[in-house]
């Protein structure tokens, strides 16, 4: 079974997203809808196959995910860790509460997947930390060569059709360059 986890992104969003600026930079078409931020690195091919493990953080009731509350002990290295906050489904993707109520990932929960050596870290989130730290954390993960998959979609059904069995993950970024964000397709296969 495959589940597409890339967001639709349709032309209304577009769009609107134009009226908006009324002139768009086109360096933010990187940043809409599944994409990664780049940081100026390069997506190593080897990531686009990866086996990848899902945690559902949607019932904890803190504004940051601590590495107590979860059971990262199966986390092997070259994992996709991907996170179920259920943000983008409950506010709709770029809305203002989807932007400004979403929850965090703690410091020590992002140094712990990275001493794990994962290759990726997925969300149904615009980041795995506010707007204020986000590009710090990118950059931070990017620098030890892991990237940050925002904006998943269908994450609800893949938690439920995986039964918390690993599965694998097909990440295709966009071919382009000298772009701070690359949009990418993301399927997932159970």
């Amino acid at each position: 079974m495959k589940i597409d986890l890339s967001f639709n992104v349709k032309k209304e969003l577009l769009n609107k997203m134009c009226s908006y600026d009324k002139i768009v930079d086109i360096q933010k078409s990187g940043h809409i809808g599944t994409h990664f931020d780049s940081m100026d690195k390069t997506f190593s091919l080897d990531n686009a196959i990866r086996q990848a493990k899902i945690f559902d953080i949607s019932t904890l009731n803190t504004d940051e995910v601590k590495l107590k509350d979860l059971d990262l002990s199966n986390v092997q290295e070259n994992d996709f860790i991907i996170f179920h906050s259920g943000i983008l489904k409950q506010y709709g993707y770029g809305s203002k509460e989807y932007f400004s109520t979403h929850i965090e990932l703690s410091d020590e929960l992002i140094d712990y997947l990275i001493e794990k050596k994962v290759s990726l870290i997925g969300v149904d989130m615009p980041g795995i930390k506010k707007s204020e730290k986000h590009a710090e954390i990118d950059k931070y993960c990017a620098d030890r060569n892991i990237f940050i998959i925002e904006n998943l979609d269908n994450l609800d059904v893949l938690l439920k059709k995986s039964s918390n069995a690993p599965f694998r993950v097909y990440t295709f970024p966009v071919n382009m360059s000298g772009f701070s964000g690359l949009p990418c397709r993301v399927i997932a296969e159970i």
